[in-house]
C-alpha cells in the first residue's frame, strides 16, 4: 500500500525528515510514537503533499505508484486521508454540503454516479449515531464553534463517510476525555479493513489500547528508531523517551 524509502524533507531549509524508511501494507494499522519536534506531523504534511514541506531527496509510493510529487488534490482523490490536530473552522459551509461534495468529487474521479441526497442523508445518520451525535451535527458549519472532541469526531465522520484507501490520524487523541477517547477509536475500528491501511501518529499509548495497531514505531530526530509491536508502546509509556536517545 505505502511505500516510503530514504525521505529526506525539510521546511525553512530547516532538515526535519533525515531518512524515513517505512513500509504500510494493505490492511495493517501502524503508529508513530515520539516527543514533540521529532518530525511526526512533517511526516503526515509530508504525506498529505503540503507544498511547504521540500522533499530533498527519497520517495513515496502508493499502490506501486510514485506520488512524491503529486498534489494535495490528487493525493486526496487518490485515497489518502488526513486526521489533523487542529482541524480548520469553515464558517458558512455546512458539514453536510461539505461531506456530499466531497463524495461526489471522490465518485466523479472513480466514474460512479454522484449520491443522491436520501442516500447521503441515511449514510451519514447511520454513521451520525456511531459516532454519538445528533442529526443536526449535518447543519453545523465546519468546525465552527465546536468543541475540542466535537472538532475530532467531525474528522473521524469524514474518515468513515469518505472511506479512504490510506488514512494518516495526527495526534486526533489530543486533549481528548476518555468518553471521546474511545468513540473516536471506535469509529477507527470501524475504518479499519483488509481493504485500507492506517497510520496514527501519538505522543502517548492510550489511543493505541483501543486501536492495537500492528506495528508501532518510535521516530527520534527525524529517524525510525525502533519498531516492535504494542508491547513497544508500553515500554515508552512507562520509560518515556530518554532511553531511545542512546
Amino acid at each position: 500500500m505505502i511505500k516510503i524509502k530514504n525521505l529526506q524533507v525539510s521546511i525553512d531549509e530547516k532538515d526535519i525528515l533525515k531518512g524515513i524508511d517505512l513500509e504500510i501494507p494493505k490492511g495493517e494499522v501502524h503508529a508513530i510514537m515520539g516527543r514533540n519536534g521529532s518530525g511526526k506531523s512533517t511526516l503526515a504534511n509530508t504525506l498529505a503533499g503540503n507544498e511547504k514541506f521540500e522533499v530533498k531527496n527519497g520517495s513515496i509510493h502508493m499502490n506501486d505508484v510514485d506520488i512524491t510529487e503529486m498534489s494535495v488534490e490528487n493525493r486526496a482523490l487518490n485515497g489518502i486521508f488526513v486526521c489533523f490536530q487542529y482541524p480548520v473552522a469553515i464558517p458558512g459551509v455546512s458539514m453536510a454540503y461539505f461531506l456530499r461534495a466531497a463524495i461526489n468529487a471522490h465518485f466523479e474521479h472513480q466514474g460512479k454516479e454522484e449520491m443522491d441526497a436520501v442516500e447521503f442523508l441515511n449514510k451519514s445518520k447511520k454513521i451520525l449515531s456511531e459516532l454519538n451525535l445528533d442529526d443536526s451535527f449535518l447543519k453545523r458549519s465546519i468546525n465552527d464553534g465546536f468543541s475540542g472532541g466535537e472538532k475530532k469526531k467531525s474528522e473521524i465522520l469524514q474518515l468513515l463517510a469518505l472511506n479512504p484507501k490510506f488514512a494518516i490520524l495526527d495526534e486526533t487523541d489530543s486533549g481528548l476525555d476518555i468518553d471521546a477517547l474511545k468513540t473516536v477509536a471506535n469509529g477507527v475500528n470501524k475504518f479499519n479493513s483488509k481493504n485500507n491501511s492506517t497510520l496514527i501518529i501519538t505522543h502517548y499509548e492510550r489511543l493505541l489500547e483501543y486501536i492495537n495497531p500492528d506495528v508501532v514505531h518510535v521516530m527520534v530526530d527525524g529517524k525510525i528508531k525502533k519498531s516492535g509491536d504494542m508491547s513497544l508502546a508500553k515500554e515508552v509509556e512507562k520509560k518515556g523517551y530518554s532511553w531511545l536517545l542512546k
